[in-house]
């Protein structure tokens, strides 16, 4: 910035810091060190506020905020401060009063002082109130929430990390974010985690169970404090990992049948075994299955091996012939369904592991000419709107998915919390009959 015209008295000692001593000090001042604040400029404007002569102050001028200091505040006593300032050429004493431009920076952060001094309680209860509500009476509670508000106040998360050894932050693994099921179980758990004061943070591993792991590590690294999992097949790694950072977990879309590890769900072997009795019992024999791949998705073994145990209860085999995997999606399970109607002897009745192979199935039955359900009967799992809403409407087996998302919000925060809890629970399903089954034509 260029220097205003100064007077010929006094530019060199200005220069020397004269007016505000020679010290090393005013000398940074004066070259715009950063420890030169705005607090002695407005200083210098406090001063001239209070000249009884204008004239005397109209004359005090400086080349920029930072570049001369004159120390007014800490040398008011200095003889040579008149002569200094009315040797400084003119700055309009208007211009003083604006403020002095500062370098863009974040702006201070209120802190949980201000709130409670707004509020007129102890930081203390500030501190109950954001962490423990319940704790709380709701009068207090309400003037600490409005007060927060007002002051746009945001708890420093690492700075409580620190001082309670929790985020409240909880992770969820979960396969895909492809699969609209696991999104409404997510949903659940995140609403219910927030009405505790938590928050969810989502990860996926696309059935790779090693991918799995290392997501899992790389979210203890960033403070999360439980995780929820999807499925009972798991590498033994990432329950060591939990197990040493000490960091709660619960499995969910199923339920450990050996009860090592907290699970919550439904019997996926179940789902498929019952609309598989029902296809039985109206008279079909060869049946089909639409299968997700196996490897890292139990959910989808499970379902394959109830179709198998319906069948063999009644002297019944599953043909090669009549199983196609394809990956969780409408086109794929298209695909798949070709598959199977290309099979000889087609299959009279075809059970998909969820509803968007049954749908995709049904799309493809459509595109071949082939009537659902005279010609051949589809079922599905998980009773999705999906579903629901085909001509025909499939038949399919409610499953527990929001369900599983809450009591997976509940089951942790209570342990984080050193509160009971029940490690494992086990949800019922049912079928769900509409028109897309019936008995086969011959």
């Amino acid at each position: 910035m260029p220097a205003a015209p100064m007077a010929a008295a006094c530019p060199r000692n200005l220069r020397r810091g004269a007016c505000g001593g020679r010290g090393s000090r005013e000398e940074g001042f004066m070259r715009g060190s950063p420890r030169g604040g705005g607090w002695r400029w407005l200083d210098a404007i406090d001063y001239m506020k209070q000249c009884k002569s204008r004239a005397a102050a109209a004359s005090l001028g400086f080349p920029g905020v930072y570049s001369y200091n004159l120390g007014l505040q800490s040398q008011a006593s200095r003889p040579g401060r008149a002569a200094c300032l009315q040797s400084i050429s003119s700055m309009a004493l208007d211009d003083l009063e604006r403020p002095a431009p500062v370098a863009a920076g974040p702006k201070s952060r209120s802190g949980a002082k201000h709130v409670a001094q707004l509020a007129g309680v102890s930081t203390a209860t500030v501190s109950r109130a954001l962490n423990t509500p319940d704790q709380v009476d709701p009068a207090t509670l309400r003037r600490v929430l409005d007060a927060a508000a007002k002051l746009r106040y945001v708890p420093h998360g690492a700075a409580r990390s620190l001082r309670s050894h929790r985020s409240k932050m909880v992770g969820a693994i979960v396969p895909s974010f492809d699969y609209a099921l696991y999104a409404r179980t997510t949903s659940a758990l995140q609403q219910r985690l927030d009405e505790r004061g938590y928050s969810l943070v989502l990860a996926e591993h696309h059935y790779d169970l090693g991918a799995e792991l290392r997501v899992a590590g790389q979210l203890i690294e960033h403070g999360v404090d439980a995780f929820v999992l999807v499925g009972l097949d798991h590498e033994h790694g990432l329950f060591s990992l939990l197990e040493d950072y000490g960091r709660p977990y619960v499995l969910t879309w199923g339920v450990d049948p050996l009860q090592r590890h907290p699970s919550i769900g439904f019997d996926n072997r179940a789902a498929t075994c019952e609309v598989a009795r029902h296809l039985i019992g109206l008279g079909h024999r060869r049946i089909g299955l639409l299968s997700a791949p196996l490897p890292g998705n139990d959910r989808a073994r499970a379902r394959g091996e109830g179709l198998r145990a319906a069948l063999a209860e009644h002297g019944l085999a599953l043909a090669e012939q009549h199983v196609a995997y394809a990956p969780i999606s409408l086109a794929s399970a298209e695909a798949g369904m070709e598959q199977l109607l290309a099979a000889v002897p087609r299959p009279t009745a075809v059970v998909a592991t969820n509803d968007v192979f049954a749908v995709g199935a049904m799309l493809a039955c459509r595109k071949a000419g082939v009537r659902i359900p005279e010609d051949i009967s589809i079922t599905g799992v998980d009773n999705t709107d999906l579903g629901a809403t085909q001509t025909p409407g499939l038949t399919s087996v409610a499953t527990p998915v929001t369900q599983i998302g809450r009591a997976a919000a509940d089951q942790l925060v209570a342990r984080l919390e050193g509160q009971p809890s029940e490690a494992f629970q086990s949800y019922p399903i049912s079928i769900v009959h509409r028109g897309s089954t019936a008995p086969p034509s011959s």
